[in-house]
């Protein structure tokens, strides 16, 4: 939690530096879409990569917040994300989400019990550091640094499955930018993470521990309301019992009012703690001022 104070007191030392983004800067100035939709971990971004766009519809000298709700219907599993956000100034993004996801017949499998759900917590903190993800160059990317500090709520079950730890903190890097000439939204990001399915199994294992993972998303905007896509998140494998594999989907989002946004996706997940080929439909709703 230190390091996420750290981003936060750099936020607001840096608050009165001019953000590049047009409008008055009073909070609802952002374009529709350009705060990105809530991931499964809170952050602004798509439903599984984190986008360096802060959270919430204010400009450099508003404050905004967005929640959300996402669901993800897979073939052995139920997935499930909450949580709230908050944009302060365009600047820093400060956001928690809580997950769940019920085992249904894999956790009698597994002898945790049917119908066993996994929850954690998850606190993030977000920093732009420089660049418009809209406006100024039409290369330069917004480029923004970030950490999401993770606690699993279920510990013994994290130490059965062989993880070290059943809490620990991400950190990333994040580029994101919307080529407006070719109504194109392109993001990256490196995350430094041990995080087991997310960190829902804890973190780190007999194979391994912190090591590097990609996100990476791409975006066509097909109106002002509504953009289709693709993302990719490759994810660490450190548990012995069961292997993880990396994420992939491709989603639709659409602006219903310029505070409410529902996103619908195709998300392949790969093997999740022994049952593979969970791929299936995820769901989310966000609302933001």
């Amino acid at each position: 939690m230190r390091l996420c104070m750290m981003v936060a007191a750099a936020a607001l030392l840096g608050a009165g530096a001019p953000a590049a983004a047009h409008g008055d800067g009073r909070a609802g100035g952002k374009l529709l879409l350009t705060n990105g939709v809530s991931t499964v971990e809170g952050a602004s971004g798509g439903g599984i990569s984190t986008w360096a766009l802060i959270a919430g519809n204010e400009t450099r000298d508003g404050i905004g917040a967005s929640a959300h709700v996402s669901v993800a219907f897979l073939p052995d599993y139920r997935f499930q994300s909450h949580g709230v956000a908050l944009g302060l100034w365009d600047r820093v993004e400060l956001s928690y989400a809580r997950q769940n996801l019920d085992t249904r017949d894999v956790g009698a499998a597994l002898g945790i019990g049917r119908g066993t759900i996994l929850s954690q917590d998850v606190y993030g903190a977000k920093l732009r550091l420089f660049g418009d993800a809209v406006f100024d160059s039409p290369w330069l990317p917004q480029v923004a640094v970030g950490v999401q500090h993770k606690r699993a709520l279920d510990a013994p079950i994290a130490a059965a499955v062989g993880a070290r730890d059943d809490r620990g903190t991400d950190v990333y890097v994040s580029a994101t930018k919307l080529i407006l000439r070719h109504s194109l939204l392109v993001g990256a990001a490196v995350r430094r993470t041990a995080a087991n399915q997310t960190g829902l199994l804890g973190h780190g294992g007999a194979g391994g521990g912190a090591a590097l993972q990609v996100e990476g998303s791409l975006g066509w905007q097909l109106s002002r309301r509504t953009v289709i896509g693709v993302e990719y998140r490759t994810k660490p494998d450190n548990l012995g019992f069961a292997r993880e594999d990396d994420w992939a989907t491709a989603y639709l989002a659409h602006a219903l009012t310029p505070n409410v946004t529902a996103t619908v996706a195709v998300v392949d997940l790969g093997s999740i703690a022994t049952a593979d080929d969970q791929r299936g439909v995820f769901l989310s709703l966000q609302g933001s001022f």
